[in-house]
């Protein structure tokens, strides 16, 4: 049988998010865009009940962009910077794109 890591002994940023941190994080995520609006709720539906706080931070991290720059990520016209895309943005957005859709050959 594996062992699960006790809570106290798990990084902080690799604790699930309460029902309350995960609402106020959906409330944030809303945008004017419907475009954004859909992709950010079929992402919660798959991932916000077991959503870290890691994830929550690369969220709100995308949250901090324009809307059409965010289109423009999650519809793989552009690619997140790495100034300040770290891997765990890289990772969500990933998550928040279309399953099965991949970058358009040039």
């Amino acid at each position: 049988m594996p062992q699960t890591v006790p809570a106290s002994d798990q990084p902080a940023d690799a604790e699930i998010l309460g029902e309350r941190e995960l609402a106020r994080l959906q409330w944030r995520c809303r945008r004017g865009l419907l475009e954004n609006d859909i992709f950010i709720t079929r992402f919660f539906e798959r991932y916000g009940p077991r959503m870290t706080r890691a994830q929550a931070q690369a969220v709100d991290t995308l949250m901090d962009l324009p809307d059409n720059d965010l289109l423009d990520l999650l519809l793989r016209r552009k690619e997140p910077e790495p100034a300040w895309a770290g891997a765990e943005v890289a990772a969500v957005l990933e998550l928040m794109r279309p399953p099965g859709d991949k970058k358009p050959a040039a």
